[in-house]
């Protein structure tokens, strides 16, 4: 499975004070019943760091910190959903991710660390400012992947099929935990792309439909069941009308 690290919840909780109640709302309105047999699962992406707002491709390999814009919007996730009772968060071994729900964290949730949740590798390419040669590159690349050739990798880098076999081990280690019926998983743009289109069993190729942005949220059901996925929200980002203003 890779490179894990896991941690139990220590007794304590921190309240935040500030737009609570507003956000909170937001929270609750989006928030149902779990029947009996299901599992929820929130899957965020890692709020905005200064690669992001340059647009330079981070991938696995940079492991950038939060800008303020990132900071703030994973304080208004951390304000609209702080009263969902999750038994456990997952998260990649980056620390974007684990800056982005570190609130939940100081409250005394258990969470895990899991390289398979990581960003794709983007090889020769990461870290690199935007420039002509490597856009066209990346589209070609893009391009290729949706073309239905998703064995082709970047330079030194990884391919979206090898990000998913990364991706499923950790994934069924959540399913077989039955007994956490709400978790909160962050991640990365591209990998939430792959994880989603396999989850629900379309073609890696056909990846780009689902749109993603920093902070944003997709929400799902699987049905232990029927073994299937539902998705409830997607690409959401209500929570974050303060974090923009």
């Amino acid at each position: 499975m890779g490179e894990v690290q896991v941690f139990k919840a220590e007794s304590g909780f921190h309240y935040a004070v500030g737009f609570v109640y507003f956000c909170t709302k937001i929270g609750k309105n989006r928030d149902k019943t779990i029947h009996l047999g299901h599992k929820r699962i929130y899957i965020i992406r890692h709020g905005e760091t200064d690669y992001n707002r340059r647009g330079v491709v981070q991938g696995s390999g940079v492991d950038a910190d939060l800008n303020d814009m990132g900071r703030a919007q994973a304080d208004a996730f951390f304000q609209a959903y702080q009263h969902v009772s999750f038994d456990k968060i997952y998260f990649s071994m980056l620390k974007r991710t684990l800056q982005t729900i570190q609130s939940f964290i100081d409250q005394g949730l258990p969470y895990e660390r899991h390289a398979g949740l990581n960003e794709i590798s983007w090889g020769v390419m990461e870290g690199k400012l935007p420039g002509n040669v490597d856009n066209q590159f990346y589209r070609d690349l893009t391009e290729s992947w949706a073309a239905g050739n998703t064995d082709r990798t970047a330079e030194e880098g990884e391919s979206p099929e090898q990000v998913r076999d990364r991706q499923k081990p950790v994934f069924d280690l959540i399913v077989s935990r039955s007994e956490e019926t709400t978790v909160l998983v962050a991640m990365h743009g591209r990998a939430m792309r792959i994880l989603l289109t396999w989850l629900l069993n379309e073609p890696l190729a056909d990846m780009d439909q689902y749109e993603h942005s920093n902070l944003c949220l997709y929400q799902l059901d699987y049905n232990y069941d029927t073994q299937q996925y539902t998705v409830e929200l997607a690409n959401d980002t209500a929570h974050l009308i303060f974090s923009e203003q």
